[in-house]
């Protein structure tokens, strides 16, 4: 198959990317989106009218300039618009955090970013890092092939970026992502999970396409806009919107759980679960520990944001707090939601069960690579100043 050079140009006329943005009831969408559960799980993705719904809300022109039509939000208002997504469904919110891509996406050449967000400052981008694939220097570019994993929210993206390798090339330790329109990216439905099924996550396969150098960059690179936000730490910033969709997850199951702890008896005999001692002290807890881990979630990034808007650099350690509150808010959302799943009991167990579903969801959060075990060590190496794996914090 000979190379095809990626055209320079965003979305074509009449995607998805091409839908207007305006004014819509944030309440009547995440109603929706609760009422639909159901379908993006059996077709394992969100649907298109809803990533609609979801950029006239404005989720993915949250982190564009406003001279492009964006809204430059602060990270806080971004992530609590994602954890009320959450709520109402983790995939769909999972899904809606890759808004978070233009913050990230400032490290290309400001003639690219322009091309991309002045076409449409709603443009949808999807991506997969791993395994980074080497890309040949070619003629126009790099030749790009190969196969990537965990491509979330694909199935709704105009742009798509990909994990590569340049012969050669110093990034730092950081990996270098190439930007393509998703129509020269073929998608292979294989999202075969217990949680989060209807993010898509499918693989993303490259075959012989030319992406110029100026469509390409390194992810948690230096931004080439000045402004808070593409000066916020992309890698702490990309773990805070993933983990706050543990936050939302863990929330919809302590309500949940309490819609079902009604006061009529077990089938044993055994007061209703409203009436149980440990129910009652249990729930308790895991509500204590819910609103703590989401306290020091949005204080930290308060914090942050606070120091770069007055124009000052973030320490090594206030990046580390973001980087740590967000790892105790994933791993904390998987913990109350495993919680609310215990306090029901043996129902919960079936299949189809809400709190089913709300404990695979919040565990996939925790098992992220920038959540996972692993991070605890690193914000322990970052608290008692010794180095840390690149990339982190």
């Amino acid at each position: 198959m000979s190379a095809q050079a990626v055209p320079l140009a965003s979305a074509p006329s009449g995607s998805i990317d091409s839908a207007p943005s305006g004014s819509i009831d944030k309440t009547s969408v995440l109603s929706e989106i609760r009422a639909r559960r159901g379908e993006f799980e059996a077709q394992q993705h969100v649907s298109q009218d809803i990533i609609e719904k979801l950029q006239a809300l404005g989720v993915y022109r949250a982190f564009v300039p406003t001279e492009l039509g964006g809204d430059a939000l602060s990270p806080s208002d971004f992530c609590r618009l994602i954890e009320d997504i959450s709520i109402a469904d983790g995939s769909t919110g999972w899904v809606a955090s890759f808004g978070v891509s233009a913050a990230y996406l400032a490290a290309l050449p400001v003639p690219t970013f322009r091309e991309i967000y002045g076409a449409s400052p709603d443009t949808v981008f999807a991506g997969g890092l791993f395994p980074a694939q080497v890309a040949k220097p070619v003629e126009g570019g790099y030749l790009v092939n190969g196969r990537w994993k965990y491509g979330s929210g694909c199935m709704g993206a105009s742009l798509i970026g990909v994990g590569i390798v340049v012969p050669g090339g110093d990034t730092g330790g950081l990996p270098r992502m190439a930007v393509m329109p998703a129509d020269k990216v073929r998608i292979e439905p294989n999202w075969n999970v217990m949680g989060m099924v209807a993010t898509g996550s499918h693989d993303l396969v490259v075959e012989n396409v030319v992406v110029p150098e100026d469509w390409t960059f390194i992810r948690g690179g230096k931004p080439n806009l000045d402004q808070p936000i593409y000066r916020y730490p992309a890698l702490a910033l990309a773990s805070q919107v993933l983990a706050v969709v543990g936050l939302g997850v863990a929330r919809s199951a302590l309500e949940t759980f309490a819609e079902l702890a009604g006061p009529r008896p077990g089938i044993t005999g055994a007061p209703g679960l409203a009436d149980r001692a440990y129910v009652q002290s249990g729930l308790a807890k895991a509500e204590a520990n819910l609103r703590s881990a989401r306290a020091f979630f949005y204080e930290a990034t308060d914090e942050a944001w606070e120091v770069l808007t007055r124009g000052d650099e973030l320490t090594r350690q206030q990046t580390g707090a973001l980087r740590l509150a967000a790892t105790n808010a994933a791993h904390v959302g998987a913990e109350v939601t495993r919680s609310a799943f215990a306090l029901a009991g043996t129902p919960s167990i079936m299949v189809g069960h809400p709190l089913l579903r709300l404990l695979n969801d919040a565990t996939v959060v925790a098992q992220h690579a920038f959540l996972g075990e692993g991070t605890w060590q690193s914000a322990g190496q970052v608290l008692l100043n010794l180095p840390s794996q690149p990339g982190y914090p």
